[in-house]
């Protein structure tokens, strides 16, 4: 009677909290959206630890860059039970495409779970340096040889975006990037403009595009609310780049963000009514370039003194004349250096490396 009483006496204490906490979660959607809220990022630091562990053991018997994929699966069995959230994924075989570019859309922290059920071997992930010195979770991602970027460092921008592909074809790996560069958390179904760093590395390695896509979970989770439910989830067949150039960056990153827009359409319920945008955004970052002023001829008024309608009329013409100017590889790389990665918001996780990866 005794041992049964050691045994059920600890359990009691465990399990009393535990059921409290249900019965708080159940009792409202506020408390529900913390109490889940507090277990998914409890359970995202036991993996961080989990991590670091895994980073060790695996470093030690050659196998550093399947720590990703093992810490990854061991957080999405945890925590897809904790908060009662299951993904379902098409296309699943696509993601053994080696070495590759994984590009996915971003809506908000709980993108870790889907990456969690999908992410595949031998794969790092490419990350905001401001995670690098995050207790445990920057550990384990330094140890498990993620990519660390910066989001206001252009001059090794281009050098590290050729490093970076050089180091994934060495590996016969692939890098786990979030295209849009910030969260984009909304009721409809859409995604922010592409940053091209992404795109510049796979053509720079020549190496494919896959793209994934989670649905619109804005159902399921955002501020103040946190639902159970199932997500789907696509991977698109590969996109190759053979052949493409850095002139191409642009083409290449509208033609994958107009294909996983219409995919996210295809396998997320429909939004709430009203919610849609009024206007379309563009499907990739705007780059203006700067011209030279030329002196206005004899013939010409200046502009000072033309009419306002003509002064919009022409500040529109310049604009799209500059951003239609791709004349050559040399003008699209300056582009590249000067928009893509100079100015970011703050929220912006940015596509700039910070060095070279290491190996």
């Amino acid at each position: 009677m005794s041992f049964l009483a050691s045994i059920i006496k600890p359990l009691a204490y465990v399990s009393l909290p535990v059921f409290a906490l249900k019965t708080w979660a159940d009792s409202s959607p506020f408390a529900r959206y913390y109490v889940r809220l507090g277990l998914y990022l409890s359970t995202l630091g036991v993996c961080s630890i989990w991590g670091v562990i895994c980073s060790i053991g695996l470093g030690l018997t050659g196998n550093r860059f399947d720590v990703f994929y093992i810490v990854a699966r061991s957080f999405y069995f945890l925590a897809s039970r904790v908060i009662g959230i299951r993904l379902i994924v098409e296309g699943q075989d696509y993601l053994e495409t080696r070495p590759s570019v994984l590009v996915g859309n971003h809506q908000s922290m709980l993108d870790i779970l889907y990456l969690g059920r999908i992410f595949p071997r031998r794969a790092s992930i490419m990350a905001k340096k401001e995670l690098q010195w995050s207790p445990l979770l920057g550990q384990f991602m330094t140890l498990a040889g993620a990519v660390f970027v910066d989001r206001g460092n252009n001059a090794r921008a281009v050098r590290s975006l050729t490093a970076a592909g050089e180091i994934m074809k060495e590996r016969n790996s692939s890098l786990w990037l979030f295209p849009e560069g910030t969260r984009s958390m909304r009721p409809y179904h859409d995604m922010l403009p592409f940053k091209k760093g992404a795109f510049h590395t796979a053509i720079q390695a020549q190496v494919p595009i896959v793209p994934v896509i989670c649905e619109n979970y804005w159902r399921l989770y955002r501020k103040g609310v946190f639902e159970s439910g199932t997500l789907k989830v696509k991977v698109l067949p590969p996109i190759p780049t053979t052949g493409l150039t850095a002139a191409d960056a642009s083409e290449l990153a509208i033609r994958v963000h107009d294909m996983m827009v219409e995919t996210l359409r295809e396998i997320s319920a429909p939004p709430p009514p009203g919610t849609e945008p009024k206007t379309a955004q563009p499907a990739v970052t705007p780059a203006p370039l700067a011209t030279p002023a030329q002196p206005p001829t004899p013939s010409e008024p200046t502009k000072e003194n033309e009419p306002e309608p003509l002064r919009t009329a022409s500040r529109a013409s310049n604009s799209v004349s500059e951003n239609s100017a791709t004349s050559s590889p040399v003008l699209t790389h300056s582009r590249m250096e000067g928009s893509e990665y100079g100015t970011e918001t703050e929220e912006d996780d940015g596509m700039v490396l910070v060095g070279r990866p290491s190996h």
